[in-house]
């Protein structure tokens, strides 16, 4: 019997799926039994010191004997133990927290636990890392730049919840922060829009990095065509999740009104000439240095297209005539050692 070759190819890609599928559960299965281990080690190690006021030492005894028995790299350093004891200690008060860390690398969750203070923080991290697939790396990214705090759905200002539907607001507004860290810039604080604009071109990566999952860029100053005229996006991209176009508009300086007739205007455009039919609407985010909550709501009030107004932080460069009158690292240092000696 001749095999249809269509048919085969169908059937053997969805054989393909069912294999990568129960591999992965299987690897998900053996992370969240690890994790699970983990956590009982830490107890255990918890429960001896308190009822029987064993010490360091008992600890570093446990890591030789563990280690002799399953090896050095088997993960029961000392330094992993008592990362095991402080795992315990994190969540042994809150059920829903220990639930939800099974399904993180067990590195993810040292950089959770040792680097957030409350359980809110840690919930925040722990949920985006599942939802969004942070590795490690970028986990620690985040952390360092604080953007539990920086993406309070408080402190955004946007008109989602009146220009777009229920479901499609509500992902609008989890995916565009309050703030934005672009401190990996380094440009003076007086640059020009252009400037910083071509610095964020260069750092695509990072910046996309600090936007979030989901988005992918398209073009800088992306040509907008009505009839003989001709207009400019600052930065254009496209969010999977959202399934929608996303221009940000780059100001240097305190956001004003006029900023959000602009906008309007072009995703009025973005949506007439650029969109395609199965997109949802395209969404606008103005950055700015600095605003204020009150003007960006009336501002806000008067468009009909969805978007956001959020502030970034530069980290400011010295001018470059300054840089060649102050002294290196290593200047420094001999001036810090040599003042050390005279004063001894």
């Amino acid at each position: 019997m001749q095999i249809n070759s269509s048919d085969f190819n169908s059937f053997l890609t969805d054989i393909k799926q069912k294999i990568y599928s129960a591999k992965s559960k299987a690897i998900l299965s053996a992370n969240r039994l690890m994790i699970e281990l983990y956590f009982e080690i830490g107890k255990e190690v918890v429960k001896k010191q308190e009822t029987l006021g064993w010490g360091k030492s008992v600890v570093e005894q446990m890591s030789k004997d563990l280690i002799e028995e399953f090896g050095e790299k088997s993960g029961y350093s000392s330094q992993n133990l008592w990362y095991m004891r402080q795992f315990y200690l994190s969540y042994k008060d809150n059920p829903v927290l220990q639930q939800l860390v099974g399904e993180l690398p067990w590195g993810s969750n040292i950089v959770i636990f040792t680097k957030c203070k409350d359980d809110s923080q840690k919930e925040y991290y722990i949920k985006n890392c599942i939802e969004n697939g942070w590795n490690r790396n970028v986990l620690m990214h985040h952390i360092k730049t604080d953007l539990f705090s920086r993406d309070k759905l408080e402190t955004k200002s946007n008109n989602f919840e009146v220009a777009l539907p229920h479901e499609l607001s509500e992902l609008a507004l989890d995916i565009v922060k309050s703030e934005y860290n672009l401190e990996f810039l380094e440009v003076a604080k007086n640059a020009h829009e252009r400037q910083v604009e071509n610095k964020l071109v260069e750092n695509i990566k990072k910046f996309l990095l600090e936007l979030g999952y989901g988005f992918s860029f398209i073009d800088s100053q992306y040509k907008l065509s009505l009839g003989e005229n001709e207009y400019y996006i600052d930065l254009l991209f496209f969010h999977r999740k959202l399934n929608a176009l996303v221009a940000i508009e780059l100001k240097v300086g305190k956001f004003k009104p006029e900023y959000a007739g602009k906008m309007n205007f072009y995703l009025n455009v973005l949506n007439d000439k650029v969109k395609m039919p199965h997109e949802n609407p395209s969404v606008g985010i103005i950055l700015c240095t600095d605003k204020d909550g009150l003007e960006v709501e009336y501002a806000l009030q008067s468009v009909v297209q969805p978007m956001g107004v959020s502030t970034y932080t530069i980290k400011e460069q010295l001018p470059e005539e300054l840089q060649d009158a102050l002294p290196t690292k290593n200047e420094l240092i001999e001036i810090l050692q040599r003042d050390d000696n005279d004063t001894n």
